[in-house]
């Protein structure tokens, strides 16, 4: 442990945000499973609500800079895609 105070409140605060990040990054994980879930099934109303609520949350947290916005286009082409495939 470090003993400057100023350094130990560095430590804190990276480790609530850690947890914090990591929490968000599995909602994107867990959402995306859902919808390939929905889509296998062919509920497309289902589908309909978790892709807006899907685009959504990427948008946010690549604002927020979580995820780059590179990799939140690639989601959405990808679930996208298969959405178009699906009907």
């Amino acid at each position: 442990m470090t003993n400057i105070k100023s350094s130990r409140k560095r430590i804190i605060q990276s480790e609530k945000k850690r947890k914090i990040n990591s929490s968000k990054k599995s909602r994107i994980k867990t959402i995306l499973r859902k919808l390939n879930r929905s889509i296998l099934k062919d509920d497309k109303k289902s589908v309909k609500f978790l892709f807006v609520k899907m685009q959504s949350i990427l948008d946010k947290y690549s604002r927020e800079g979580l995820i780059h916005v590179n990799k939140s286009s690639r989601f959405k082409s990808k679930i996208s895609s298969k959405i178009k495939s699906m009907k």
